[in-house]
């Protein structure tokens, strides 16, 4: 099992995410800094010796100035260029639009005709085997995999936020504004998000499922639904 996992969380299934979830990358930069300040701080406390270059060396100064400063552009410049890709549509092979309400999510596929439905939760006592307490709904969203999907969020009452960390998509349902995200499903699954802003009462009580199928089932699918 690995250590996303072990926190409850699934792994990252869009190339986004999976370059998001890089803390082993800051961890061996961690590490580094790590072994070289506790090496200096040992040298230091048990040495007997005093150098009297040390106490004003300019080669010294620039080291310890130059050595941080590179060490932050290393961890910096990927997190800018993820930056960049989030906020990259690109040209979507599918658009979905989610709508927020009061406790619900309402859902539209814009590029086929009537392929709409709401999404409400399935109450504790009735869930079936297997399925996940305030994370099933009875309406999945259900998406081509492999394919560029665009999602247009807004909502129709209160601030609510379109979340599923498995995707590394997070957007805020604002009433008369349309925010949009874009991911790519690389494998097939079920993948669960929920409401990330508190809209209220029942604000944990919308969650959201989400459905990676193959394009031939989603097709299939969408035929059956319409």
């Amino acid at each position: 099992m690995s250590w996303w996992n072990s926190l409850g969380l699934q792994n990252g299934v869009s190339p986004l995410m999976e370059q998001l979830i890089f803390h082993d990358h800051a961890m061996i930069v961690l590490a580094l800094i790590t072994t070289v300040v506790g090496y200096i701080l040992a040298s230091v406390l048990f040495n007997k010796y005093v150098n009297r270059f040390l106490l004003e060396h300019q080669s010294i100064e620039v080291v310890w100035t130059v050595l941080p400063s590179l060490v932050l552009l290393f961890i910096a410049l990927p997190s800018l260029r993820l930056l960049y890709l989030l906020d990259e549509v690109g040209s979507p092979g599918l658009t979905l639009k989610a709508i927020g309400r009061q406790w619900y999510w309402s859902y539209e596929y814009s590029d086929f005709l009537s392929v709409e439905f709401d999404s409400y939760m399935i109450p504790t006592d009735t869930l079936g085997e297997g399925e996940f307490r305030l994370l099933e709904t009875d309406n999945h969203v259900v998406l081509p995999m492999q394919a560029q999907v665009r999602v247009l969020v807004t909502a129709s009452d209160v601030i609510h936020s379109w979340t599923v960390p498995a995707l590394g998509v997070k957007a805020d349902a604002i009433p008369g504004r349309l925010n949009q995200v874009s991911f790519m499903s690389m494998r097939p699954g079920l993948y669960y998000g929920q409401c990330s802003e508190i809209c209220g009462a029942n604000h944990s009580f919308m969650p959201i499922t989400l459905e990676s199928v193959s394009v031939p089932s989603f097709i299939s699918w969408a035929s059956k639904v319409a």
